[in-house]
């Protein structure tokens, strides 16, 4: 059994919660272990998916900061190219119109 740093209440996990005093002690056993290094892929995965690309973004900026902002820039890229290439359509289609006639 171990027992609480703060009250020193028996509990029975060792790195546990305790219930008398709700102190949670800061083990490195209990850190998440999630690997944040960003990459390239992430971010292909924002352009190709842009929707999949900011709801990761949105739900990993505060854990996984390097990959959430990773994909959020792919995101951001696919919405930055479709627009150049709609204004790009728009002025080509229009500019055609225009000496058909």
């Amino acid at each position: 059994m171990a027992y609480c740093q703060k009250c020193g209440t028996e509990k029975e996990y060792p790195y546990g919660k305790c219930y008398e005093c709700g102190f949670q002690p800061n083990h490195p056993e209990m850190k998440n272990n999630a690997v944040d290094e960003g990459g390239f892929l992430w971010g292909l995965l924002g352009f190709c998916v842009p929707v999949v690309g900011l709801i990761l973004y949105l739900i990993w900026k505060d854990e996984r900061p390097k990959t959430a902002l990773a994909a959020g820039k792919g995101a951001l890229a696919y919405l930055i190219f479709g627009a150049v290439v709609f204004v790009l359509y728009i002025l080509f289609f229009g500019l055609l119109f225009t000496f058909a006639y």
